[in-house]
C-alpha cells in the first residue's frame, strides 16, 4: 500500500515537471516571438517629435504667424484607480480653478485616454514638473498665433487641429513651412513612467522653412482700415482691395472686408475665408476699356488727338442701345477713356479684327490663371472670338461679355503703365532656415510683353487725364501725380441685368511719372451710390493718401519722363513727334558731330533710322535698348546729356505713320 503511494506521488510529481516543462517550452520556444513584441510594445515606444512649424514675415521682417510652445495633459484611465483619479483631480483643480468634480467626471466617462486640460501655457505646466501620478501624463501641443488677428487673413489663411495648412500660404507652402517630424525611442516601466531614452534610436525633428511675403504690414493695414471704412459709407456686400508693385509683380497688399481670424477660423462659415480677390468674377465695366484701347493704339488702328462722335449719349448699334452716363458729342480718342464713353468705345472697337482683340486680351491675362503661389484661383470668362457676335465685340470693349477676377484686373493695369511687361503676381520674397539662411530667392517673373511701351506710354498719359480732367478728377491729391480708370457695371441677377445691384471699381496708380503702386478697389453692391469714381475712387485716394505720408520719400522717388512742348505744356517723351522734315541722314553725319564725340553727350537720335542710332551708341560706347523697328520717334535720355559707357538709352522706333481720320 505505501509503494502505491509513493509511486502515486512520484508520478504527479513528474507529471507537474513534465507540465512546467510544456509550458515553459510553449512561451520560450513556440511562442518566443509573440511574447517579447508584446513585451517591447509595453516597455517600449517611439515617439512622434513634432516638428516645428515654419514662421510667416511681411516684407520688412515683422513676424506675422509664429508657434506657441503650450501643452496637453492627459490620463490613461486604464492605469488608474480611485484613488490616483482623486489625486489628479485635486492638483489640477488647485492649479487652474476648476472644481475636482470637473476632472472626474472626464474621468470616469473615458474608458481610455482622457484629456484633462488642452493647450495649457508652458508657464502653467511647469508647475506640475514634479507632479506623478498613475496613468498622468503630459504632452507637447504647439499652438499656432497669428499675431495681428484678422489682418491678411485671406493671404496667410490657417492651420486645422493637426496643424496642416488649410488656406493661404499655409496650405500654398504647407510642406515647406511643417518640416519634417522626427522620432525617439522611450523605455518605460509598468507604471508607464519614461525609464530612459534611446539616443542612438532617436531621429531629431527638422523644423519647417520660415517664409517671408512681399506684403508690406504697413500697407496691408491701411488697405483693410479703408475698405472697412468705405463699406460703413457706402454700404455694400463686400469689398476686395489689392496694391501691387507693377515693376516686379509682387503683392504689396490684398484684403477683403469682410475677413476673419485665422486663429478661431471655425467661427466663419466658407464664404467668409474665401479669398474674394482670385476666386469670384464679375464683370469689369470701364476699367476694360484701357485694355481695349490698348490693342487699338499698339495696332496704329487710332490716335490719341483724332475725333469721336459719342452720338449725345444714345447710340443703336445692331439692335441694341449702347447708352453713356452722360451726354456728349465730339470728343478725343483720349476723351473716350477720359469722360468714360461706351459709345465711342464701341464704335473704335470695330477697327479691329476680332482675333487680335481676343490675342490682346489673352496677353493680358484674362481667360486664365495668374498663377499666383495660392489655392483655388479662377481663371474668368473670357470666350473665343468664334461665338462672338458683333455686338458681344462691342459690348466686350466697354467691359460686359468678359468676366475677370480682381487679381486678373490689377496684373494687367500693372502692364499697362510698366512698359507693357506682363509679371506673374507674386506673394513670397523668399525662405529661410531656423537660422535665417537663405534658401531659395523669388525672383520677378515676367510672362510675356503685351504692348510696347509706346503705346503704354500714351495709355498712362490718358489715365493720369482721367484724374486731371475725367471721371476721377474729385479724388486728385496736391503733391502727389497719379492716374487711374473708374468702373461701374450692372450685375447679372436672376437672368437679367439689375439697375439696383452694381459692381463699382477703381484702378489707379501712382506716382504717375514712374509708378511704384497700382491699386484696385472693388466694391461688390454698394447702397450709397453707384459709380465707381464716387465710391471706389475715394476709398483709393485714401489709401494713396495715408501711404504717401507712410513711405513719402520712397514713393515720389521717380524719374522724369516729360519734357515740355513750343507751348510750355508738358507732353510724354513718346508722344512728341519728330518735327524736323530733312531726311533721314547717314550715321556717318551723327558720329563726326564733334560735340557729342568730344564733350560725351547724347546726340538727338530723332534723324536716324534706328539701325543706325544702333552703330552711333555702340560707337559712343553707350548700352541701348531698341523697341520697334524703322524710323526713331523718341529716345529716353535727352540730346545734350551726359553720357558714359554704363548709361543705357532706350531707342523707340515706329515703322507706320498713325492714321487721323474721325469716326462717324
Amino acid at each position: 500500500m505505501n509503494n502505491k503511494r509513493l509511486l502515486i506521488v512520484v508520478i504527479s510529481v513528474l507529471l507537474f515537471f513534465v507540465a512546467i516543462a510544456g509550458k515553459l517550452f510553449y512561451i520560450q520556444i513556440i511562442r518566443s516571438d509573440d511574447l517579447k513584441y508584446y513585451a517591447q510594445r509595453q516597455q517600449t515606444y517611439v515617439e512622434k517629435v513634432k516638428a516645428e512649424r515654419g514662421c510667416i514675415y511681411d516684407r520688412d521682417g515683422n513676424l506675422l504667424v509664429y508657434n506657441k510652445s503650450d501643452v496637453s495633459l492627459f490620463a490613461d484611465v486604464r492605469m488608474m484607480k480611485d484613488r490616483d483619479k482623486e489625486i489628479v483631480a485635486k492638483k489640477l483643480s488647485d492649479i487652474f480653478g476648476r472644481s475636482e468634480s470637473y476632472y472626474l467626471n472626464i474621468l470616469n466617462k473615458e474608458k481610455r485616454n482622457a484629456c484633462l486640460e488642452r493647450k495649457i501655457p508652458k508657464e502653467k505646466a511647469l508647475l506640475l514638473k514634479d507632479f506623478k501620478a498613475n496613468g498622468f501624463y503630459t504632452e507637447n501641443d504647439e499652438t499656432r498665433v497669428y499675431e495681428y488677428g484678422s489682418l491678411a487673413s485671406h493671404v496667410l489663411g490657417y492651420v486645422n487641429s493637426e496643424y496642416v495648412g488649410q488656406d493661404g500660404i499655409e496650405k500654398s507652402f504647407n510642406k515647406y513651412l511643417c518640416g519634417e517630424d522626427g522620432s525617439m525611442l522611450i523605455h518605460r516601466n509598468a507604471r508607464g513612467e519614461i525609464i530612459t531614452v534611446e539616443e542612438q534610436a532617436t531621429k531629431p525633428a527638422i523644423p519647417g522653412n520660415n517664409v517671408c511675403l512681399t506684403i508690406n504690414k504697413s500697407y496691408q493695414i491701411i488697405l483693410e482700415e479703408e475698405l472697412k471704412n468705405g463699406l460703413a459709407q457706402f454700404g455694400g456686400n463686400s469689398a476686395t482691395g489689392i496694391l501691387m508693385d507693377p515693376n516686379t509683380g509682387e503683392i504689396l497688399a490684398l484684403a477683403n472686408k469682410d475677413d476673419y481670424d485665422p486663429n478661431c477660423y471655425w467661427k466663419v462659415n466658407d464664404t467668409v475665408r474665401r479669398n474674394k480677390a482670385l476666386t469670384d468674377i464679375y464683370e469689369p465695366g470701364s476699367t476694360f476699356k484701357c485694355i481695349s484701347m490698348a490693342a487699338l493704339l499698339d495696332l496704329n488702328l487710332c490716335h490719341p488727338n483724332e475725333k469721336v462722335f459719342t452720338e449725345n449719349g444714345a447710340y443703336k448699334f445692331k439692335n441694341v442701345m449702347i447708352k453713356d452716363s452722360h451726354k456728349g458729342g465730339w470728343t478725343t480718342v483720349k476723351g473716350v477713356i477720359e469722360e468714360s464713353s461706351n459709345i465711342g468705345m464701341a464704335k473704335l472697337i470695330q477697327r479691329i479684327k476680332s482675333e487680335d482683340f481676343y490675342r490682346y486680351a489673352r496677353g493680358f491675362g484674362f481667360g486664365n490663371i495668374t498663377s499666383i503661389k495660392l489655392p483655388a484661383e479662377n481663371k474668368g470668362i473670357l470666350k473665343n472670338p468664334s461665338v462672338w457676335s458683333e455686338v458681344n465685340k462691342a459690348t466686350m470693349s466697354y467691359g460686359y461679355s468678359v468676366q475677370v477676377t480682381p487679381l486678373q484686373m490689377v496684373t494687367a493695369y500693372s502692364a499697362l503703365v510698366n512698359g507693357g511687361f506682363l509679371y506673374e503676381p507674386q506673394l513670397v520674397k523668399r525662405q529661410t532656415d531656423i537660422d535665417n539662411n537663405v534658401l531659395f530667392e523669388n525672383k520677378p517673373v515676367l510672362v510675356r510683353r503685351v504692348i510696347s511701351k509706346h503705346t503704354s506710354d500714351i495709355i498712362r498719359d490718358f489715365l493720369v487725364g482721367v484724374v486731371e480732367e475725367g471721371t476721377a478728377k474729385a479724388i486728385k491729391i496736391e503733391g502727389l501725380k497719379m492716374g487711374g480708370k473708374t468702373g461701374t457695371s450692372m450685375q447679372f441677377l436672376n437672368g437679367k441685368y439689375s439697375k439696383e445691384h452694381y459692381f463699382t471699381s477703381y484702378v489707379g496708380f501712382f506716382p504717375a511719372d514712374n509708378p511704384k503702386i497700382v491699386g484696385l478697389i472693388l466694391v461688390n453692391a454698394p447702397v450709397n451710390g453707384k459709380y465707381g469714381g464716387t465710391v471706389a475712387a475715394p476709398i483709393f485716394k485714401n489709401v494713396a493718401q495715408r501711404i504717401m505720408k507712410t513711405d513719402s520719400k520712397d514713393i515720389l522717388k521717380s524719374a522724369p519722363v516729360d519734357k515740355s512742348n513750343s507751348n510750355g505744356n508738358k507732353i510724354p517723351v513718346s508722344y512728341a513727334k519728330n518735327t524736323n522734315k530733312t531726311p533721314a541722314q547717314s550715321v556717318t553725319k551723327l558720329l563726326s558731330d564733334e560735340k557729342c564725340l568730344t564733350k560725351h553727350t547724347m546726340p538727338d537720335l530723332r534723324k536716324y533710322t534706328g539701325r543706325d542710332a544702333i552703330i552711333a551708341l555702340s560707337k559712343l560706347g553707350v548700352q541701348y535698348k531698341v523697341r520697334g523697328f524703322g524710323k526713331v520717334i523718341s529716345q529716353s535720355i535727352e540730346p545734350g546729356q551726359k553720357i558714359s559707357n554704363k548709361t543705357i538709352c532706350e531707342v523707340y522706333c515706329e515703322d507706320k505713320k498713325i492714321t487721323g481720320a474721325s469716326i462717324y
